[in-house]
């Protein structure tokens, strides 16, 4: 169900479920978390220096599994809270860059996966939205902070309303996600970026993630957000890599970060 390969310093954890559309019920989501875990502690010796989340076969992730839930004794609270929202907050802080890539369907508990994820990039054809108006029940994984902050209220309900899906053109448009590609150069097109970015300054990346997570979840302002800027930078000065990308500036050489 969850695949967890580890080469060149790039974690990439597939969800392998496509008869399914990659939807996700409890043992796949405890799948899922021991994953991340892995890879945590892949990246905290050094092995791991980003990560990539994809789908395989027709979607990304359709969201929750609910072939076998009896919704007259459903607990949606312990499926949310118990399961689904520790996952997102261990995605959020993994120790080193994270992306995306997301093709078909993205809903759901899918979409609180992409949200959870530093960059996401789409398919151009994919399908990304609240359909739960058609199944009597609300949006959840956090798509109503990142429609409301990114679309507006207007535009948030109308898609709740609705169930209107958005294209992935829509939603990079919109401000949701980084960047859109044909479908059929999404994967290498994110592949590519990954490796790259598993050459770069993990450090400093995740300083500036830190940052990222502050400044979204409004606990700076703007000064706030320059002195943080400031001691982050402090401390990255005495690291091998800030020494090597000044270095190698100077010698008008690329430089080689060892993370």
């Amino acid at each position: 169900m969850i695949d967890l390969t580890i080469e060149n310093n790039v974690a990439e954890i597939v969800l392998n479920a496509p008869g399914k559309l990659n939807s996700l019920n409890e043992d796949a989501l405890a799948e899922l978390s021991a994953a991340y875990d892995d890879a945590a502690s892949a990246a905290a010796d050094g092995r791991v220096r980003a990560l990539l989340l994809r789908g395989e076969g027709r979607a990304f992730c359709a969201g929750r599994d609910i072939s076998g839930v009896d919704p007259e004794t459903d607990d949606a609270v312990a499926y949310l809270d118990g399961l689904v929202t520790p996952l997102l907050k261990k995605m959020a802080a993994f120790p080193a860059p994270t992306f995306a890539a997301a093709h078909g369907a993205c809903l759901g508990v899918g979409l609180g996966l992409l949200i959870a994820t530093d960059v996401v990039y789409v398919a151009d054809s994919a399908k990304i939205g609240s359909p739960f108006a058609k199944l009597g029940a609300t949006l959840d994984s956090g798509g109503h902070w990142l429609f409301t902050e990114r679309l507006g209220a207007h535009r948030t309900l109308d898609l709740i309303y609705t169930a209107d899906l958005m294209s992935g053109a829509d939603a990079v448009a919109g401000g949701l996600f980084s960047r859109v590609f044909p479908a059929a150069e999404l994967l290498a097109s994110t592949r590519s970026t990954v490796e790259r970015v598993a050459e770069g300054a993990t450090g400093a990346f995740r300083a500036s993630k830190e940052l990222v997570a502050s400044i979204r979840d409004r606990r700076l302002g703007l000064w706030d957000s320059v002195t943080e800027e400031n001691h982050a930078q402090g401390e990255l000065c005495s690291s091998t890599d800030y020494a090597e990308g000044f270095r190698a500036f100077q010698e008008k050489r690329p430089p080689v970060f060892r993370g």
